[in-house]
């Protein structure tokens, strides 16, 4: 199995690619749209700044790649973002794959702090009924036990929206998980998760 990661201006790309090999995946670092597009799965992390992020893209053709991806595609982080259709960070349009926007968050009482940064539960929603199109972690599947605890680092959030397959709740319930297609994405990192992101990723190698 192929398994590529988009090679852009954003930090933590290391830490996925160390993940993955934890699992016996030896993963391609790249930017190639060939090399990208001839993959069995591509994952898009990274930890960064929407506006000098996508300007990358854009300025490299990965915008158009990651839009035109047919494999299943993971997005981790500012990843997940990105995928969406505008971020308030820097007033930036993203790659739009996900129809809803980025917002910043606003605290609302004096201990809540900005970064959310740290452990936070999931509440992940069923597969069928009611919000999502489905959850690639699930607690029908095994893979995720509801209520599981992941690792979040950001201060920019994707509202609970019609693609969110997970939920956590800080300040208040934003898209811990999104999936549309052959598009996932996770606002936690899984390679910071523990055994519960090893899960994560072996599903979503697996898919």
């Amino acid at each position: 199995m192929k398994v590529a990661i988009v090679k852009y201006n954003a930090g933590n790309i290391y830490s996925v690619v160390h993940a993955l090999k934890r699992l016996g995946v030896e993963p391609l670092l790249t930017d190639d749209a060939e090399l990208l597009r001839s993959a069995d799965k591509v994952l898009f992390p990274g930890q960064g700044e929407a506006s000098q992020a996508m300007s990358y893209l854009r300025q490299h053709g990965l915008d158009e790649v990651i839009r035109s991806l047919t494999q299943p595609v993971l997005g981790i982080c500012i990843g997940q973002q990105l995928m969406c259709r505008h971020s308030e960070e820097g007033d930036t349009d993203c790659l739009g794959i996900f129809p809803v926007d980025v917002l910043r968050f606003r605290p609302q009482r004096h201990e809540d702090k900005v970064p959310h940064m740290g452990w936070n539960e999931v509440y992940v929603l069923p597969p069928t009924g009611g919000v999502g199109e489905g959850a690639f972690i699930n607690h029908q599947s095994s893979i995720i036990n509801h209520q599981s605890y992941v690792y979040f680092v950001h201060s920019y959030y994707v509202p609970v929206c019609e693609y969110t397959s997970a939920v956590t709740n800080y300040i208040l319930p934003f898209s811990a998980a999104l999936h549309k297609d052959n598009f996932y994405a996770t606002q936690f990192h899984p390679e910071k998760s523990g055994a519960v992101g090893e899960q994560i990723l072996r599903r979503f190698l697996a898919i």
